[in-house]
């Protein structure tokens, strides 16, 4: 999106020092910031304002920073720099409001959030042009970067939106303001901050509760804390799953040696065959999700159906690929919780290689941690799979280091599957880069 120094300014209250320069969308990272971009440095566990320098160099048009500026560049200087971004967000979203008419979909759930992102995003393209959030850009950073970053003539947003307590889903949502909010799932995650499955539940209902009666709220039929609710929203109503009751539900599924699933739909514009590109039973959940996103904006069914046959997945969320020995590599290393964990688990019962490894890290901030773990550790004995813990005692084995357990896996060939997931602490991704 173009914008000009002065709306920045105008937008956080902020105070323009220097040029009214052209800008052309924004950046919080200055290692991949694009010339013309805004920087905002954000303050963590780094102060981002000691990268301003180096975006300076990289080509940002402006920067915002809390301090006096030095220099020649264009800044607007805030009182806080991420509050800044999110009144930034929220002006760029009013002003693309007559452009998308009703097309901004806001996404939640304890699973599934980026893997339905890119359904729904894949479904929407074959009519409109879309903005959608980049990997898991999920939060008060990535919200309002998504929307600032999206292209001018913009017909359609997909927003996903994470949680880690109370009020955050309410916060994105006041930003985003969606037209349609889809809930995939309530499950063991972050449970250890909001007290429980109900306050996962009640923290992720935020979305649905922020929805106008124009709009459509769309629930996972199949969940039941989901489907609850429907009690809490004034929009209408779209609901999927399995369940023949849903209004998007499957008539027919089978799956290939790889577990990819084909599947018969059923949905109040028609019936549609699907057949995904990635494993996993829980992605036909995402693809039905993403096919009651494309009715509500009145994409072509048969349209929306051959897209997801071909949709990119973001990676770290299922991906198929092969180690260097030749053994089938399931990448699912970006995020777990107990729900994912044992959606995964599943997925790799079913792929055809006989030897099956799963190589887990943490799945952290749970409620009751020990007991997750545990069940989960049983879960891969019932199915007869291979455990090695990475980093953590907490299955109840040995458990090893990234370095040891791609030792362990260096001479599993072309008659072995690997499964590799934990939380993003676990940082799996290098073993990934070990074992490809």
């Amino acid at each position: 999106m173009r914008f000009m120094a002065a709306d920045v300014a105008t937008a956080t209250g902020g105070r323009l020092v220097g040029q009214n320069a052209h800008l052309s969308g924004v950046s919080f990272d200055s290692r991949t910031l694009v010339a013309g971009q805004l920087f905002v440095p954000i303050v963590a566990a780094r102060d981002g304002h000691e990268f301003i320098a180096d975006a300076i160099t990289r080509g940002a048009g402006a920067y915002l920073t809390t301090r006096e500026p030095q220099g020649r560049r264009s800044a607007v200087v805030v009182s806080d720099t991420l509050a800044a971004l999110l009144q930034l967000g929220e002006w760029a979203r009013n002003r693309l409001d007559a452009q998308i008419d009703g097309r901004v979909v806001g996404i939640t759930g304890s699973v599934g959030k980026t893997s339905t992102k890119d359904m729904v995003a894949a479904v929407l393209a074959t009519t409109f042009r879309v903005a959608a959030s980049e990997r898991s850009y999920n939060n008060d950073q990535g919200l309002p970067v998504t929307i600032l970053n999206a292209d001018d003539q913009v017909e359609a947003l997909v927003l996903e939106m994470g949680m880690r307590g109370f009020g955050e889903i309410a916060r994105l949502a006041a930003i985003g303001r969606p037209t349609i909010g889809v809930v995939t799932a309530v499950g063991h995650a972050h449970t250890e901050r909001v007290g429980g499955l109900e306050g996962v539940a009640k923290a992720k209902g935020e979305l649905v509760e922020a929805l106008s009666t124009s709009g459509f709220a769309v629930l996972n039929a199949d969940d039941e804390r989901v489907a609850a609710m429907s009690a809490r929203t004034s929009a209408q109503l779209l609901t999927y799953g399995e369940k023949r009751t849903a209004d998007v539900h499957i008539t027919k599924l089978e799956s290939d040696e790889m577990g990819r699933h084909s599947f018969d739909v059923s949905s109040p514009w028609g019936a549609a065959h699907v057949r995904l590109n990635v494993p996993g039973k829980h992605m036909v959940s995402n693809a039905l999700a993403a096919l009651a996103v494309a009715g509500a904006c009145k994409v072509d069914l048969s349209q929306a159906a051959t897209a997801l046959g071909n949709v990119s997945m973001s990676p770290m969320r299922m991906q198929e690929r092969r180690t260097r020995s030749g053994a089938v590599l399931l990448d699912d290393c970006y995020n777990a919780n107990p729900t994912s964990m044992a959606a995964a688990l599943d997925t790799l019962s079913l792929v055809a290689p006989k030897r099956k490894v799963a190589v887990l890290g943490e799945m952290a901030e749970l409620a009751d941690s020990d007991h997750h773990h545990r069940q989960i550790a049983a879960r891969v004995a019932e199915l007869g799979i291979e455990l090695i813990a990475v980093g953590t005692n907490a299955y109840g084995i040995e458990s090893f280091t990234v370095e040891q357990a791609a030792s362990l896996l260096a001479e599993r060939g072309e008659g072995s599957a690997i499964l590799v997931k934990g939380s993003r602490v676990a940082a799996l991704e290098r073993l990934i880069n070990l074992l490809v």
